[in-house]
């Protein structure tokens, strides 16, 4: 999504230059109001980009075990389970935390009403759902300190499970 690469121009091709920031960069503010507003466009964000990402994550995964044929890969893709990504990998690790931290921190970081928060996540698949999925998780509703510690547990128990 980086100007001159060809996803950002598929993307501005589809959804026009008001996705464009002055600098010429994404403006992911702006591709959001448009994508979270209309799911047709969601999902035609998604056709567009999941190809070229999914490439790219094949091209880093295979470097990372021609490197070191034992390699643990961690990849970390917010559509993972709904996309059926997770199919292509050993292990899922679904990272959550609790609904009301979940909005706090979308609307913290994105600058988001609370409405406009609910509706982004209303457009996702459900924390429980995707916990159904999941062979390990990580609630990141504590400390960082807690999250640190749960997280340490899940690699020692790959590192394990690895052999």
């Amino acid at each position: 999504m980086e100007p001159g690469k060809p996803g950002l121009a598929a993307v501005v091709e589809e959804f026009g230059p008001e996705v464009l920031a002055a600098d010429g960069t994404l403006d992911r503010a702006a591709l959001g109001r448009i994508v979270f507003a209309l799911p047709e466009r969601r999902k035609r964000l998604e056709a567009i980009l999941h190809p070229p990402i999914l490439a790219e994550q094949d091209r880093l995964i295979a470097e990372a075990f021609a490197r070191d044929p034992d390699a643990i890969v961690v990849v970390d893709a917010a559509l993972m389970i709904e996309s059926g990504g997770y199919k292509r990998f050993d292990k899922l690790i679904v990272v959550h935390c609790d609904p009301e931290t979940q909005i706090a921190r979308l609307m913290r970081r994105n600058g988001l009403s609370r409405d406009e928060a609910l509706a982004r996540v209303a457009a996702q698949m459900p924390q429980a759902e995707k916990l159904r999925y999941a062979d390990f998780t990580i609630d990141t509703s504590g400390t960082l300190d807690d999250t640190r510690r749960n997280t340490e547990a899940v690699w020692a128990e790959l590192v394990r499970l690895r052999g």
